[in-house]
């Protein structure tokens, strides 16, 4: 166990603490977060950001909440590395923490759920703020999100809207409004959240510590997917705000773990697993409900996006098994409808491709083609 209290900035963290967490013998899924040690100082927030190979992001990340830094008596802020390769995320914590920013280092690469895992764990504050090192919050993101935590001690959670960022910081559009106007969510919005991750990233949220000991951590059986059935889990046990201001920015580039994994069978698997979690867990009648086809539809136009990447790459069998995995779980018409034009486009290009045809017909072809049906069919 780290003694919190001696970290000035970097410290290691023991490989015995890479073991898998403890698991509550209700939920064997659900990692423990312990409490916080009597006698150690818990400021309001902690702000935990995991990085890995991020550093060119991180500068940006820590730079927005550094802006709004209230002090150490209000504010932990804490970079945990998963032991990056190709950058130095301590010299950016040294160069714009200046001492103020914790900085611990995993001894090897633990994987994305474990480095969440450790930043829970890290956490001394009453309220945490997961801050993806790719992330941004915008002026008055923590001012704004601490106040209905002080004025609805009953709320176990509270998220805003996002503003969608590419590698270059230009917005690319927004969140949705859950709500006409900053508010507690009413209690059919579980249904909602169910059916579609409207909570688009860890960056937007903010839960109290206490939730996180009672409920434990990400579902390990989902992956990447974790934060939808976390969601969804407190939703289920609290009071959930949601503010229409948008205060932070989710950013979307070609490293980043959505990217990166897209194309992975496992990815669309935990998408899968993550939807039966939800619905036999959290709704009743959940794997008979409309709501459910609805999600499991949701997933299968992932896996269908994630085929017609493979296709522009010739990954034909990666691409034909995601086209299984999507009419595995959803045999809806617009669901057949995109995979017929799936397979047909794709027949046509490989043909011509075989016969030689001209480079600049087949480019203008596919620039050409109804490129956006999925998109159009897909639920927003």
């Amino acid at each position: 166990m780290l003694n919190l209290l001696s970290v000035k900035f970097l410290m290691p963290i023991p490989e015995n603490s890479l073991e898998v967490p403890y698991m509550n013998q209700e939920h064997p899924y659900h990692p423990v977060i312990p409490p916080v040690s009597e006698g150690v100082p818990r400021p309001l927030w902690s702000v935990m950001i995991p990085t890995y190979n991020c550093a060119g992001y991180l500068r940006e990340t820590l730079a927005s909440v550094l802006a709004q830094d209230p002090g150490p008596d209000v504010m932990q802020i804490a970079v945990v590395d998963n032991c990056s390769t190709e950058d130095d995320p301590a010299a950016i914590v040294e160069e714009l923490g200046m001492g103020r920013v914790e900085f611990y280092q995993q001894p090897m690469n633990v994987g994305s759920l474990k480095n969440f895992q450790t930043c829970f764990e890290l956490s001394r504050g009453h309220l945490i703020h997961l801050l993806h090192s790719d992330d941004c919050v915008r002026e008055g993101f923590y001012q704004k999100m601490a106040q209905p935590f002080n004025e609805h001690p009953e709320i176990g959670a509270a998220f805003c809207r996002s503003i969608y960022i590419n590698a270059r910081s230009n917005w690319q559009g927004l969140s949705s409004m859950e709500l006409p106007e900053s508010g507690i969510l009413p209690s059919d919005w579980i249904t909602r959240i169910a059916e579609l991750c409207c909570i688009s990233v860890p960056a937007v949220a903010v839960v109290r510590r206490e939730v996180y000991e009672k409920l434990g951590g990400w579902d390990r059986r989902c992956g990447l997917s974790g934060d939808w059935e976390m969601w969804v889990r407190i939703f289920a046990n609290y009071p959930m705000w949601f503010e229409a201001e948008p205060l932070a920015m989710w950013r979307s580039h070609t490293m980043s773990n959505n990217v990166v994994h897209a194309k992975s069978s496992t990815f669309i698997q935990e998408n899968f697993n993550t939807v039966e979690i939800i619905f036999q867990s959290y709704i009743p009648n959940g794997m008979k409900s409309k709501s459910c086809k609805l999600a499991k539809q949701n997933c299968a136009f992932l896996a269908l996006q994630s085929a017609e990447s493979l296709f522009a790459e010739d990954e034909i069998s990666r691409a034909i098994a995601q086209i299984q995995s999507a009419l595995k779980y959803s045999g809806s018409f617009i669901v057949i409808r995109s995979v017929v034009r799936i397979v047909l486009w794709n027949g046509i290009l490989s043909l011509l491709r075989k016969i030689g045809g001209n480079e600049k017909y087949q480019s203008q072809l596919t620039t050409e083609a109804d490129s956006t049906e999925l998109s159009k069919a897909a639920p927003s």
